[in-house]
């Protein structure tokens, strides 16, 4: 295999996204996404993980809202799960940290091969990474992942066409669950699984977040892209 051209370092934060085999799908329902959830919760750790036990699996809604990992591999400090793919947005503690975490995550297609009966990889291989150099990608990149899901309703986003934004701010911040921005907002929807400290002091609290989203959401629905550098974003 050859070598990673992006080099991962501890206490750097990176922007990673993994996508399914030939963009398959890889959530089919609700039960998918947690699953998936409580395996990036779980499967942050360096000691083994009870993966195949059926009885550790079924406290999912327990496991996201108390379940400590106890050494963390990466602290995750944002997500998005999208129908296809998924990103995360990482900062590595533990030498090779995020490629250990990735290889862990498999777990997820045991149990979706299993559930769907089907066989091979679902996903497409090795994960892509970028590396944040700066403190405004550091936040683009934040309010990139987050808004994601737009997409889901929004489907020319990326095209600078959002033609309702205040449906997709709408969306965003009370329909869809499966990304971190509702804990961002203070909500408790996955409170176990990010570390909001970080990026609450950088933006100086969940009001100014929430700005920022707004802000970049209603800059969408204008077919100019307000200078930012797309080439920041892994899509």
């Amino acid at each position: 295999m050859p070598k990673r051209k992006t080099e991962l370092i501890n206490g750097e934060f990176y922007h990673i996204i993994e996508r399914g085999n030939d963009k398959r799908k890889i959530f089919l329902d609700d039960e998918d996404r947690l699953r998936f959830i409580n395996s990036l919760l779980v499967f942050n750790d360096t000691a083994p993980s009870p993966w195949q036990s059926r009885a550790f699996w079924k406290r999912q809604k327990e496991l996201v809202m108390s379940y400590q990992p106890k050494n963390p591999l990466v602290e995750i400090h944002a997500f998005a799960l999208m129908g296809n793919h998924f990103h995360l947005l990482i900062r590595q503690i533990t030498e090779n940290g995020i490629t250990k975490y990735t290889r862990k995550l498999g777990g997820y297609a045991y149990f979706f091969n299993k559930k769907y009966q089907r066989t091979g990889s679902l996903f497409e291989g090795r994960f892509r990474a970028k590396l944040i150099q700066t403190e405004t990608q550091l936040k683009n990149n934040f309010v990139y992942i987050n808004t994601n899901p737009i997409e889901l309703v929004e489907p020319q986003w990326k095209e600078w066409k959002v033609l309702n934004p205040q449906k997709a701010i709408q969306f965003l911040g009370s329909e869809y669950r499966w990304s971190s921005y509702q804990d961002y907002l203070g909500k408790d929807n996955f409170p176990s699984l990010i570390k909001k400290d970080f990026f609450a002091k950088l933006f100086n609290g969940k009001q100014e977040i929430k700005n920022e989203i707004n802000s970049w959401i209603l800059s969408k629905s204008s077919i100019y892209s307000k200078g930012i550098d797309k080439t920041d974003f892994l899509e």
